[in-house]
């Protein structure tokens, strides 16, 4: 799993940045048009919580405990919450909002999978 939270979290990394330059995109449509919509700014909070989402995959990789993909669960389940209302003109926030769906399930599944952290007894130390 560690070989997969670090490509998952390059790769959302990349994606982040595309998501980022759509957004920005989408927002200036929605000034020009004066429609009141609010889908690139919303863009651009989901691809911050995508960004910190991938860091959290990066950087949590290797630990033995639960917390990293518990975080990511959240971190990118949020995601997926703000994106999918906030589609009304930007129509692809609902497939980055699919992709942090699906990555909230990687990681659930990862934190599912991760062994108890056990404590090693060292009460009986022979000295």
């Amino acid at each position: 799993m560690k070989v997969a939270k670090l490509v998952l979290g390059i790769l959302t990394i990349v994606l982040s940045l595309v998501v980022t330059l759509q957004s920005c995109a989408a927002g200036v449509s929605n000034a020009l048009q004066e429609n009141g919509s609010s889908s690139g700014s919303a863009g651009l909070f989901v691809s911050m919580l995508m960004l910190s989402g991938a860091i959290v995959m990066i950087a949590t990789r290797n630990s033995k405990g639960k917390g990293g993909s518990v975080a990511g669960v959240i971190i990118f389940g949020l995601a997926a919450l703000v994106a999918y209302p906030n589609s009304s003109t930007y129509g692809d926030l609902v497939v980055w909002g699919t992709l942090c769906l699906i990555l909230a399930v990687i990681n659930l599944i990862a934190a599912v999978k991760t062994k108890k952290n056990t404590i090693p007894d060292n009460n009986n130390d022979t000295q």
